[in-house]
């Protein structure tokens, strides 16, 4: 399935672009394609800011005619308004997988990002029967990060984790600092990542499990990348994998 959507994305990137990009690295396919879907979502969105106004104009003229032609415009007038709804929300979401655009830096205490993240996936965990714990130094030092951002890097791992493992496991989310960074690991026992596989892991749409939309761990790297960190996957010695983000404690020479 992972093969078939890389697959997938480089015959899209080579309509869109012109150019054959399956001797791309990774990280410049990630770019090209951030970068197509950022020039999509506003090349959609102009035409419907326009839909919208239209639409708004329309309810207008509505109001003037007879009782009865209003209530038999007015359900599909609705339909037009949700349907529009829906399509901004797909615009959205392509915008944030186009990738951050800029962080908003402030002092985070780490801890309580890895207690807000844990809570809110303990009752979806505890209905797979799977334990979450979490374990982090007590001088863990503040990190300059966003943390609106970085908690959605952070709930992408756990819930990648939740996925792997499926039903009766565990996973543990921790904190350490070494070498100037803040080190922040997602490890689980679930079947751990192909050897072969680890190269692909953060590639866009590539997954290889049964659920997911094989973005989540794309979209963390992007966000870890542009606080100027590292996010790193490997198997732990006693398996299942272990996803681990590398903050620097201070932030120099990223670009956002």
């Amino acid at each position: 399935m992972g093969s078939l959507c890389c697959q997938a994305v480089e015959s899209i990137l080579a309509k869109a672009l012109g150019q054959d990009v399956s001797q791309l690295a990774a990280e410049e396919k990630r770019d090209v394609l951030a970068r197509l879907l950022g020039r999509l979502a506003h090349e959609v969105r102009n035409p419907l800011s326009s839909l919208d106004i239209h639409v708004q104009l329309l309810e207008e003229d509505l109001a003037a005619l007879a009782p009865q032609v209003r209530e038999q415009l007015t359900p599909r007038l609705e339909i037009i308004h949700g349907e529009l709804h829906r399509l901004e929300g797909i615009v959205e979401r392509f915008l944030r997988l186009a990738g951050p655009a800029g962080v908003d830096l402030e002092p985070v205490e780490i801890r309580k990002i890895l207690t807000h993240v844990c809570e809110l996936l303990r009752p979806e965990a505890k209905a797979r029967e799977i334990i979450i714990s979490t374990q982090a130094d007590e001088a863990l030092p503040p990190v300059m990060a966003d943390p609106v951002r970085l908690t959605q890097a952070l709930l992408n791992l756990v819930i990648n984790a939740i996925q792997a493992v499926e039903r009766k496991g565990r996973v543990e989310v921790s904190a350490s600092v070494a070498d100037g960074r803040v080190n922040v690991s997602v490890s689980d026992n679930g079947p751990g990542i192909p050897p072969e596989k680890l190269a692909s892991i953060f590639d866009p749409y590539f997954t290889t499990k049964t659920e997911g939309s094989g973005l989540g761990l794309w979209i963390a790297q992007q966000i870890v990348t542009a606080h100027g960190g590292s996010l790193e996957a490997r198997n732990g010695p006693s398996g299942g994998a272990v996803l681990t983000m590398r903050l620097p404690l201070k932030r120099e020479g990223a670009t956002v």
